[in-house]
């Protein structure tokens, strides 16, 4: 059975609580990008992203697709030679968005490392916080159940501590007073 928390890292434990929500909702919104970033670039629509260049603003710049290339090859695994180029100029967005997910996808790990650590949960449950970084939609629902578990566990012992120091508090003892007539 494992340990449990000690008390005076519960402090510690709601800030890690606090920076995991913060860390798995951008995760989350992050990989929601990258999805639609590959749909757009890997089915036939063939297009990235781009801001400013010679398409304006915000712009979508077509994705060619080398000859080696078939409609399979893109999603098999050990199918290198097909080559996509983008013929985009400017800032590529997609590119950024890609990026920017793996690496905030280090910092979406160490929150959950951090939470997994303080409550000394076992190896499996954090897997299953890694896994929110990389399944779509995931880091939004284990933010909400993490949370919900580890606000309740914190009151459920903070509530049994304070009861137990009730029950040996001096004040609480009964005093026993003589009947005066």
């Amino acid at each position: 059975m494992p340990r449990a928390p000690k008390l005076a890292s519960f402090p510690a434990i709601r800030g890690a609580l606090k920076f995991y929500q913060i860390c798995s909702i951008i995760t989350g919104t992050m990989l929601l990008l990258l999805l639609a970033e590959m749909i757009l670039k890997y089915t036939p629509i063939h297009v990235e992203l781009f801001a400013g260049g010679s398409g304006g603003l915000l712009w979508f710049a077509p994705v060619i697709a080398g000859p080696d290339c078939q409609w399979w090859s893109l999603f098999a695994p050990m199918t290198n030679a097909c080559e996509m180029t983008s013929v985009g100029d400017g800032f590529n967005i997609s590119l950024f968005i890609l990026v920017a997910h793996g690496w905030f996808y280090v910092v979406y790990l160490f929150s959950c490392f951090r939470v997994w650590s303080l409550m000394r949960w076992p190896f499996g449950r954090f897997i299953m916080l890694a896994l929110g970084g990389i399944v779509p939609f995931l880091s939004f629902f284990m933010e909400a159940r993490v949370a919900r578990e580890v606000k309740s566990y914190l009151q459920r012992r903070e509530d049994e501590e304070l009861h137990s120091r009730a029950e040996h508090s001096s004040l609480t003892q009964t005093i026993a007073t003589e009947n005066l007539r």
